[in-house]
């Protein structure tokens, strides 16, 4: 038996610059973060002949192109003469709640298969035939953040040229400047699972149109993710709260599916309760929310009084892995 685990994420700055209709105009900039939340794949030999799938569903399949799961029919097809194999998927938090589960299961999944068929890739390439899956294969609507970041683990800052090559580099924080952020930044799930496609395919045509607003935003929200990494070096957190609270802003200006009225009160109320800045993590519309505070107490107790459902992590440096 093959199991992979694969890192969920917590976008900090700069999302939305890594999709390709705006870095092949004016090149992106972001910074994610790795978090203990994980994707699964395992992959055993079954004892018949037969494609064995277990995720939300399961199938039963004879040939790789009878698949009805997308990311796994595609990653197959790479393989030569794949008859025999059990395939099942495991999530420590649900798909579509703003956390990258889509980029990771990819990378999971990729590197499992390679894995089984005792493969070496390494980490650039394994986010590269990711993001090749994803975005040129199945068209989703997507950037180039979830792949790379969970390939790459820790608190990273990456930049994508007008062609589309990537630059990965951890930012190399002080141990005690995580051990803040860990302790200062509080997740909470809305109750809103949503489907990105929608806000990011009206962010690709506006992009594509030459929108100037739209493009004034990401370029905005590109320049906050240039502040937010001094902040972050020099350890000045409450400022990068601050920053926070502006990247919210300039983000739920972006698309009026963004954010809605039952959000907007959550953040507002966490505001008034202690908490220094925030975002929506992800493409919006729902999913997660994270808060960056200097009073955690006070903002968690306060929060105990809403529909949110605080998840607790801790930074993952590792990326994607092969645990057994």
């Amino acid at each position: 038996m093959i199991i992979v685990r694969s890192p969920l994420r917590i976008s900090i700055a700069g999302g939305g610059t890594d999709i390709p209709s705006y870095y092949k105009i004016n090149e992106s900039y972001f910074i994610s973060a790795a978090i203990n939340k994980y994707v699964y794949v395992s992959i055993t030999d079954p004892f018949e002949k037969g494609i064995y799938l277990k995720y939300s569903k399961s199938e039963k399949v004879q040939n790789v192109n009878l698949i009805k799961h997308k990311i796994i029919k595609e990653v197959l097809k790479k393989e030569k003469k794949i008859n025999k194999i059990e395939i099942t998927t495991l999530t420590d938090i649900p798909a579509r709640t703003g956390l990258g589960s889509s980029g990771s299961f990819t990378t999971c999944l990729i590197k499992s298969i390679y894995s089984y068929n005792k493969k070496f890739i390494d980490k650039l390439d394994l986010a590269e035939l990711a993001c090749d899956i994803e975005i040129n294969k199945l068209k989703h609507p997507s950037g180039k953040q979830d792949q790379y970041i969970s390939a790459y683990g820790g608190i990273s800052e990456f930049k994508i040229n007008k062609k589309g090559v990537v630059n990965p580099k951890s930012l190399n924080l002080k141990e005690e400047i995580i051990e803040k952020l860990e302790d200062n930044l509080l997740l909470y799930f809305t109750g809103f699972s949503r489907n990105s496609s929608k806000i990011l395919n009206e962010q690709n045509k506006k992009t594509n149109l030459n929108n100037k607003k739209m493009i004034e935003n990401l370029d905005f929200v590109k320049s906050l993710a240039f502040e937010i990494k001094k902040t972050l070096l020099k350890g000045d957190l409450k400022n990068f709260g601050y920053l926070m609270h502006e990247h919210w802003k300039y983000k739920i200006s972006r698309s009026k599916n963004m954010s809605n009225k039952v959000i907007n009160n959550y953040y507002n109320y966490a505001i008034k309760n202690g908490a220094i800045g925030g975002k929506i993590v992800g493409a919006g519309g729902g999913g997660f929310l994270l808060f960056y505070t200097e009073s955690p107490s006070k903002l968690r107790n306060a929060l105990k009084k809403t529909n949110l459902k605080e998840v607790r992590f801790k930074f993952d440096f590792e990326g994607v892995k092969q645990i057994l």
